[in-house]
């Protein structure tokens, strides 16, 4: 899959998405005397940065243990054959269901890693059922229960983002 060219960002677009990405509720007014632009600036450079995909998605971290779902859980999973069309049903399965918080396409002994959240055992194990049961292409998962969390995040590092213009 070609890699697209990369948003021609200058060090004003990296201040502002700093502070967007530490806390996206901040108003405009105050990105702008943040980083030393008028607020008309400041909107037109985050319109131009969520037109562009950069900023892919503006939401809320919730803490999933007070909501009910004090689990997280690994699931490494193992499929026969890694062909799109073998694995389009799995693929699809995983992207609807709102208890997989991520997954990705891996490299190494397993093919996906999956971050789960999840109420109990039995919420886990009726997930996996309706996710891996009666798939033949999938071998096997492997799971690993999250006894803590050191760091949750979707900050990404600033200070070396490639070409700035």
């Amino acid at each position: 899959m070609p890699v697209a060219d990369p948003l021609k960002l200058d060090a004003f677009d990296l201040a502002i998405l700093d502070i967007l990405q530490r806390d996206n509720t901040t108003p405009q007014r105050e990105i702008a005397q943040a980083v030393h632009l008028s607020a008309p600036a400041v909107q037109r450079r985050i319109r131009r940065l969520r037109e562009s995909g950069v900023v892919r998605a503006e939401a809320a971290q919730l803490d999933a243990s007070l909501l009910g779902r004090p689990l997280t859980l690994l699931v490494e999973v193992h499929v026969h054959d890694e062909h799109p069309l073998r694995t389009a049903g799995l693929r699809q399965r995983i992207a609807g269901e709102p208890a997989v918080q991520q997954c990705y396409a891996i490299t190494g002994e397993a093919d996906y890693l999956l971050v789960i959240t999840a109420s109990t055992m039995a919420d886990y194990e009726a997930l996996t059922g309706r996710l891996f049961g009666g798939d033949d292409n999938v071998r096997r998962f492997r799971t690993s229960v999250a006894l803590g969390c050191l760091k949750v995040g979707l900050q990404v590092p600033l200070d070396r983002c490639g070409p700035v213009a």
